[in-house]
């Protein structure tokens, strides 16, 4: 049984780390890896860390974006205040961030969806690519509801099949909460710099004993857990 608590870290190609970006994901016995490989689309991605050779794309601030928020918003004819809103409430403006229920980089797209518009696994986190895929998904929502902003957010974040099945925003406590939040961005009720609310009450993390050693292929990892006999 995987341990929940396990962190294998699998450093490969020590030099080039320092020139890639890192994945952090779940590979299919439950461990946490961190590699600089692009990982398959069978593996759950949990994170991705920019490295220095991408450092002016980590900016976490809402002006980081702004030329080519405005470039793809002109394009498809969407308010590109609007697309700033989605992604301060999607992804606080982190091009590496992961959901826990896989949707990726700035406009939190799933693998399925980015694949819609053209955007492989391997650029999904790349914050132009994702803004382009995102940009065009939210006009294709705004034109099927026409123009109907709360039925295309609400359809951006619980899906279409389930807006039209209930015919407006699903009675789900995620989806009205998103709505609300998004049209507070972008209403200026709330400004997009705002700082996110961090909870008083989170448990401390459990502190383990790291060890290091070189599996059967040579690749070094650093594990919690010893390394196994035979």
């Amino acid at each position: 049984m995987a341990n929940r608590g396990l962190f294998w870290f699998t450093l490969l190609a020590l030099p080039t780390l320092l020139w890639g970006d890192i994945y952090i994901y779940q590979d299919g016995n439950g461990r946490k890896v961190i590699s600089n490989y692009t990982p398959t689309d069978s593996v759950k991605i949990l994170k991705v860390i920019k490295t220095v050779r991408h450092f002016y794309n980590t900016n976490l601030g809402d002006t980081a974006y702004e030329d080519k928020i405005r470039k793809f918003s002109q394009r498809e004819g969407v308010d590109p205040e609007l697309v700033k809103a989605i992604i301060k409430t999607e992804s606080n403006f982190d091009a590496g961030a992961v959901s826990h229920k896989g949707a990726k980089g700035l406009m939190q797209l799933m693998t399925e969806t980015a694949k819609d518009y053209g955007v492989n696994v391997s650029e999904i986190f790349d914050p132009e690519r994702n803004l382009e895929a995102g940009i065009r998904h939210l006009k294709r929502l705004l034109d099927k509801y026409n123009n109907d902003t709360v039925l295309a957010l609400a359809a951006y974040n619980a899906g279409e099949a389930r807006v039209d099945r209930y015919g407006g925003i699903p009675p789900f406590r995620e989806t009205q909460d998103y709505v609300t939040r998004i049209t507070r961005f972008y209403k200026g009720e709330v400004p997009l710099n705002a700082p996110k609310t961090v909870s008083k009450t989170t448990p401390p993390r459990r502190k383990t004993k790291v060890k290091k050693y070189y599996d059967e292929k040579g690749v070094l990892c650093i594990s919690n857990i010893p390394e196994r006999e035979g």
